[in-house]
């Protein structure tokens, strides 16, 4: 797929100055790039977080959400992690496999 994008001239000049880059397409490719690195390092550090706190991986904690009936599991707290954790594992998937 071979789309075209028009680009005001100052962001196409603040993105080959960013980049250092003298073509466009390239420095825009480099700040997507960039962009999603951080993007994914952030969503990875807030995974991290619920790893420590429930200290086990999103599909360990799934599993046990999903097979014990815990009337832990039915705290504003517990339910909104769990939804926040599932959120942010099916980004971290989604954005791995984009790369």
């Amino acid at each position: 797929m071979n789309e075209n994008v028009m680009l005001p001239k100052e962001t196409t000049k603040v993105l080959m100055d960013l980049t250092g880059e003298a073509r466009m397409d390239i420095a825009l490719t480099v700040v997507i790039r960039d962009y999603a690195k951080h993007k994914l390092g952030e969503v990875e550090s807030q995974i991290t977080q619920f790893e420590e706190k429930y200290r086990m991986s999103f599909d360990a904690y799934k599993k046990i959400w999903d097979t014990e009936d815990n009337e832990k599991h039915y705290t504003q707290e517990s339910e909104s992690d769990y939804l926040e954790w599932e959120a942010l594992a099916t980004r971290c998937k989604r954005m791995t496999n984009a790369n």
